[in-house]
C-alpha cells in the first residue's frame, strides 16, 4: 500500500465535530508519522439554521453537503461525520469507507433537578432535537411536555441551565467526547430510548473511486461496529429513514451473533411498531432488511404512509 504524504480532513466547526476530526487526525498521524494531516473547518447549512427542527428544514443531509463539496473539488480527502448524521442513501459520487469503533450508543438525560424521566412531574419540559427521542418519551411519559431543542451541545446545555427546560436528552457519546460526563444524570437504557442507527460511531467519507485512500483508512475500521452499523442503516434505508420519521435501530454484536432491535413511531408517541431479530454478524445487512420487513408487515407501512 502506498502511504499518504498529506491528508486533509473536512469537518464541521462545532466543538464536538472538531473533537471527532482531531481524534481521526491523531489516529492517522500515529499510523503514518511522515504524513501531514490537516483540518479544513466548515460551517454547514445545518449549523446555520437553528430556529427550526431538522425535520422541517431538510434533515441530516444539511450537515454533510458542504463537506461533500470539498471532497468533490479536491479541497479535502476525507470527511469525518457522526455516523447517525450521515444519510443512508448516499450519492454514488461518495463512499462511506470506514466505520470506527463505537462509543456509548445510548441517550443520556441531563437535568439539574431530576435523576430520571420517571421522577419528573406532569408538565415538566424535556428538550430534544430528535423526533425519535420525542416519540419514545411521549409514548412512555405522556404527562411530560416535549419541546424542540437545536444548537450544538454547549448551546443546548446553556438553554437548560438558564431554565428553558427541566431536562434535555442528548447522545451520551457526544457528552463523553467533550469531557462532559459529569452532566449526565442517567443513561437511558435501550428499552426506554432505543438509539438511532449509527449512534456513537464515527464514519469516514471519501470520494468514490479513491482506492488509495480507502486502503489508507482501512486500519481505522472496526469490524464489530461496522457490522452493527450495516444492520442498523439497512433498516433505515429500507424504511426511507430521515429526520421526518421517528425511527430507531440498534444492533449489538456478541461473538459471531448480532441482535437487532428497531422501531418506527408517530411523533406524538401514540403508536409504536417494534421488531427484533438475531442473526449472523456476517449477514448484518440481510438481518437489517429482515427486521425492516417485519416492521412493515406489523404496521409500519401504514404509519409511514400517514407521516408522508
Amino acid at each position: 500500500m502506498l502511504k499518504p504524504d498529506r491528508l486533509i480532513i473536512a469537518t464541521r466547526e462545532s466543538q464536538l465535530a472538531l473533537w471527532q476530526a482531531r481524534h481521526v487526525q491523531a489516529r492517522l498521524r500515529a499510523l503514518y508519522p511522515h504524513c501531514t494531516v490537516d483540518l479544513l473547518g466548515m460551517t454547514t447549512r445545518g449549523d446555520r439554521i437553528l430556529d427550526r427542527t431538522l425535520s422541517k428544514v431538510g434533515g441530516k443531509g444539511l450537515f454533510v453537503k458542504e463537506l461533500e463539496t470539498a471532497l468533490l473539488d479536491g479541497r479535502a480527502d476525507l470527511a469525518v461525520h457522526s455516523l447517525k448524521d450521515m444519510p443512508v442513501d448516499m450519492s454514488p459520487e461518495f463512499e462511506l469507507c470506514t466505520v470506527m469503533e463505537r462509543d456509548d450508543p445510548r441517550d443520556a438525560l441531563v437535568s439539574p433537578r431530576y435523576g430520571s424521566l420517571a421522577e419528573m412531574p406532569a408538565g415538566a419540559v424535556v428538550g430534544t432535537s430528535s423526533l425519535r427521542r420525542e416519540a419514545q418519551v411521549r409514548a412512555r411519559y405522556p404527562q411530560l411536555q416535549v419541546k424542540p431543542l437545536r444548537g450544538n451541545v454547549q448551546t443546548r446545555l446553556a438553554k437548560l441551565d438558564r431554565g428553558d427546560y427541566d431536562a434535555i436528552v442528548l447522545a451520551a457519546a457526544g457528552l463523553r467526547r467533550l469531557g462532559l460526563t459529569d452532566r449526565i444524570r442517567t443513561l437511558l437504557a435501550p428499552e426506554e430510548s432505543l438509539p438511532a442507527a449509527g449512534q456513537g460511531a464515527l464514519g469516514l467519507e471519501i470520494r468514490a473511486g479513491r482506492d488509495d485512500l480507502r486502503a489508507a483508512l482501512a486500519p481505522l475500521s472496526h469490524a464489530q461496529t461496522t457490522a452493527e452499523a450495516l444492520a442498523e442503516r439497512a433498516v433505515s434505508r429500507r424504511l426511507g429513514g430521515s429526520c421526518q420519521v421517528p425511527l430507531a435501530a440498534y444492533a449489538q454484536a456478541a461473538g459471531t451473533g448480532l441482535r437487532l432491535r428497531a422501531l418506527v413511531a408517530t411523533p406524538d408517541g401514540g403508536r409504536l411498531v417494534r421488531a427484533e431479530r438475531t442473526g449472523s454478524i456476517d449477514e448484518a445487512e440481510t438481518l437489517g432488511l429482515a427486521v425492516a420487513e417485519e416492521l412493515l408487515q406489523a404496521g409500519a407501512a401504514e404509519l409511514l404512509a400517514s407521516l408522508g
